[in-house]
């Protein structure tokens, strides 16, 4: 089945000329790799073809990878195959012209409860939006082109939607494929580097967030970056919302959140757990994602409350039924 799809999948690619490629809105690693290595190969591949990376926002954390294009009139899209990578839904895809070309075609990882798209090629144990792209060359390496550009931008979806490959969604097949691109040529000491590096106020907020975290009565850690911290530190969104891999590490927590203030007035939810699936809370109020990795969106503090209640609930019920998990 996901032979016959890729096959179709790349048969419209050879059929259109103008090709648009997009992702979800509050774009991580694995999106913008995925989608700026995908526009890599195709452009290595049909030098004549239009190929072209257009959305609404960006990633200041993921800068060092480069820009994108910019967004384009109603008309070019009429005669243009778009390719939305990584997002399980439309109302998170980051370009809001997707429903304009002749032909849409859905790439991604995430459970698919929305469907949509002419072509859909959905795999959601896979760790990465990035490791079907790359499995997409492999399959297809005869026809296709690479370079050590493209295997850059596809290696650093794989290494930060993987935890650098510590997640259980990481199998051989991910493995054998993250080696491809390092044949291909990837300077994973620049690339971590980039990763890693953090400005000095930056460690200043995260040593003062650390005091921040909070638990539940059954070890739900969590912390909450209001608009008075975000303020305070100068933080921007990416930088706020990073705070959820504060919490991640509290002995006996195996589930964790951050719930970041939006200047609308809604509040982002980023949740995390191991052993147990979350993504059953996320899809309760409001979101989704993968099964221990997912977001949300709330309203108000009372619904903070409520759903750190669930999910104390949900942990305290796990430790009650199992052993051994730590």
């Amino acid at each position: 089945m996901n032979t016959k799809v890729k096959r179709q999948i790349l048969d419209k690619i050879k059929e259109y000329n103008k090709i648009i490629i997009s992702r979800h809105i509050r774009p991580d690693g694995d999106c913008i790799g995925g989608t700026k290595g995908l526009k890599a190969i195709l452009e290595l591949t049909y030098p004549e073809k239009e190929i072209y990376l257009v959305n609404s926002d960006y990633s200041e954390y993921l800068a060092f990878l480069g820009g994108e294009d910019s967004q384009f009139e109603d008309d070019f899209y009429k005669d243009a195959l778009v390719i939305v990578l990584d997002t399980a839904s439309t109302d998170r895809i980051s370009n809001p012209k997707y429903n304009l070309g002749k032909e849409l075609i859905k790439i991604d990882h995430h459970i698919d409860i929305k469907p949509y798209g002419d072509l859909s090629w959905v795999e959601n144990l896979r760790s990465s939006l990035c490791e079907m792209i790359v499995d997409f060359y492999d399959t297809f390496k005869d026809e296709l082109k690479i370079n050590g550009e493209a295997a850059t931008y596809l290696y650093t979806g794989m290494v930060t939607d993987s935890g650098r490959f510590r997640h259980n969604s990481v199998t051989g097949a991910t493995l054998r494929l993250a080696g491809l691109l390092l044949d291909v040529g990837v300077d994973t000491e620049w690339l971590h580097a980039n990763l890693k590096m953090e400005d000095y106020d930056y460690l200043v907020f995260k040593a003062y967030a650390l005091g921040q975290v909070k638990l539940t009565e059954n070890g739900v850690a969590y912390i909450y970056v209001d608009k008075a911290m975000q303020e305070r530190f100068g933080l921007s969104r990416e930088d706020a919302s990073a705070a959820v891999a504060f919490a991640e590490n509290v002995k006996g927590s195996l589930i964790w959140a951050a719930f970041i203030d939006n200047a609308d007035g809604s509040i982002r939810v980023r949740l995390r757990s191991r052993f147990l699936h979350c993504n059953d809370i996320g899809e309760h109020w409001r979101g989704g994602g993968h099964e221990c990795a997912c977001g949300a969106t709330l309203y108000s503090v009372d619904e903070i409350h409520a759903l750190l209640a669930e999910a104390d609930a949900k942990l305290k019920a796990y430790k009650e039924t199992h052993e051994g998990w730590l």
